[in-house]
């Protein structure tokens, strides 16, 4: 029987390929297999990888040889989540234009391999991990949009890792501004009481490790946020997990 599944597995991703050529999801060049990125859009993502802030998840420079140490951003403004993680930096090549497809450009399918890079990216946080919360978007934006991009992350997460999605327990009630060219504290002022978690809702959460998910972390004002009414609903821990962190100005 496990035979068998594996023929028609192998028969079917064989049909699809010939329908769908294989091609690379940031360039559209041809690959091998799908959602497969090619070598150069692989050479160019500039993957996240340890030494790196152990709150902020954020690279050291040089490796300094000791496990455990947060960075000075961390010590000077420290978070209220525990733990960010990230596969890679949101930089102009494939980083950004997988973020703005899946996001903007209607491709929710971008979710499965990005999931599957974020799921190994997070995985010290991922073996803790009781409930997935992905980030929500208030109702106006998210008729607009059909999908919450954060929501599909979450999912192909779980696929991955199999911790279960709580996709409405955290909501989002207030339609906030863009927080594009925003200063720190302009971030934070936006996002004040943007999120809600309901208390017949608070039950999932209390006592639970959560990790957030979301595709873009910049200042961290929205995953403070979010964690902030998390935590104050009944949560044991909240750490963060995102495809990409903006790195420059940090």
């Amino acid at each position: 029987m496990q035979m068998w599944r594996h023929m028609v597995g192998t028969a079917g991703r064989a049909a699809l390929d010939m329908i769908y050529p294989p091609s690379c999801p940031a360039c559209f060049a041809a690959v091998a297999v799908q959602e497969a990125l090619c070598p150069a859009c692989w050479r160019a993502m500039a993957f996240i990888e340890r030494p790196y802030c152990e709150r902020l998840g954020t690279p050291f420079a040089v490796d300094l040889g000791a496990p455990g140490l947060i960075s000075p951003e961390a010590a000077a403004h420290p978070p209220v989540f525990g733990r960010a993680r990230a596969v890679t930096s949101f930089e102009d090549g494939p980083s950004r234009r997988l973020v703005h497809r899946l996001k903007y450009g209607d491709r929710p399918g971008l979710a499965r391999p990005m999931g599957r890079w974020m799921a190994r990216a997070g995985a010290d946080i991922l073996d803790e991990a009781e409930l997935l919360v992905p980030v929500p978007l208030h109702r106006r934006r998210l008729w607009k949009r059909q999908y919450n991009q954060a929501k599909a992350l979450a999912d192909a997460i779980h696929a991955a890792t199999q911790v279960p999605v709580a996709a409405t327990v955290l909501r989002r009630v207030k339609a906030t501004l863009s927080q594009v060219g925003l200063t720190r504290s302009q971030r934070d002022d936006n996002l004040q009481g943007a999120f809600q978690v309901r208390p017949e809702d608070a039950l999932q959460l209390k006592g639970r490790a959560i990790v957030l998910v979301d595709d873009v972390m910049t200042s961290g004002a929205t995953a403070n946020a979010a964690s902030r009414v998390l935590l104050r609903a009944g949560a044991g821990r909240v750490d963060v997990l995102v495809f990409a962190r903006v790195l420059r100005g940090l």
